[in-house]
């Protein structure tokens, strides 16, 4: 009983969620992935794991801002869309060599993201 209200509670939380704090969630979510994978010393797969959830992210991303509906300014498109292939390059090239400890610069662009979309873009602060 206390599990189904438990599992009521989380869906009515992820329900009230905007956009910014859902895909705030996702970065970090892959973040946490890669910074396990990175502490889990010659676990390949969860390495690869934590990649590919990455990468599915980031297509997602990079297919959002394609969008002809997307109404973001096309400079900050421009900035997104080159960010998001450096992060393309970055996979592979630690897919390919399978050190978890490049992932480091990929945990701290997920970061950074979720930081700026949990800041509320009214704030003072989150201007400055």
């Amino acid at each position: 009983m206390a599990k189904d209200q438990i599992r009521a509670y989380q869906q009515n939380q992820k329900a009230n969620l905007t956009p910014r704090e859902v895909e705030a969630m996702a970065f970090t979510k892959a973040a946490v992935m890669m910074e396990d994978a990175r502490n889990k010393e010659g676990d390949k797969e969860a390495l690869s794991q934590a990649l590919r959830f990455n990468h599915l992210l980031w297509t997602i991303i990079q297919a959002d801002i394609t969008e002809p509906s997307n109404s973001l300014p096309p400079e900050l498109k421009a900035n997104i869309m080159s960010l998001s292939l450096f992060v393309d390059k970055q996979t592979t090239s630690i897919l390919r060599s399978r050190d978890a400890s490049e992932v480091e610069i990929l945990i701290t662009i997920n970061r950074n993201l979720a930081s700026g979309l949990r800041a509320n873009p009214g704030d003072p602060v989150a201007g400055a």
